[in-house]
């Protein structure tokens, strides 16, 4: 397995990476191999603030292409990262909501137009 990690691109702090995976003979590389394995190459204390996402395997295999984004810490990637992808990667926890609670809050919301749906939403939660 190599990594070609190219593009230091600069946003918010942290180098984002197109990442080329040559994986010869295997189907696929997991992503926690990929975090290890870019760990190691770039010298980042905590794997946790390593983002691996989009990966694509290119037709006939053996090779992936997709995107790395290396933080500072994991404070950083807490403060950028969109949550989905911190539940992915287990920095968050995904807060389990009932179908009839979801159900209930977008039938609230067709009621109203506009930037009060978020706040129909939230007052029937005070309530």
């Amino acid at each position: 397995m190599k990594i070609y990690g190219y593009g230091d691109k600069f946003t918010d702090g942290h180098p984002r990476k197109i990442i080329d995976v040559l994986h010869p003979g295997r189907p696929n590389v997991s992503k926690a191999e990929l975090k290890e394995k870019l760990a190691r190459m770039y010298e980042v204390k905590d794997p946790n603030s390593i983002f691996v996402f989009k990966f694509r395997t290119h037709f006939g295999g053996g090779k992936s292409t997709g995107f790395g984004l290396i933080y500072d810490s994991v404070e950083n990637a807490k403060k950028y990262e969109p949550k989905y992808r911190l539940i992915r990667n287990g920095l968050d926890s995904k807060v389990e909501k009932s179908r009839k609670q979801m159900k209930e809050r977008k039938n609230r919301a067709k009621k109203i137009r506009g930037v009060k749906k978020t706040k129909a939403s939230e007052a029937a939660k005070k309530k």
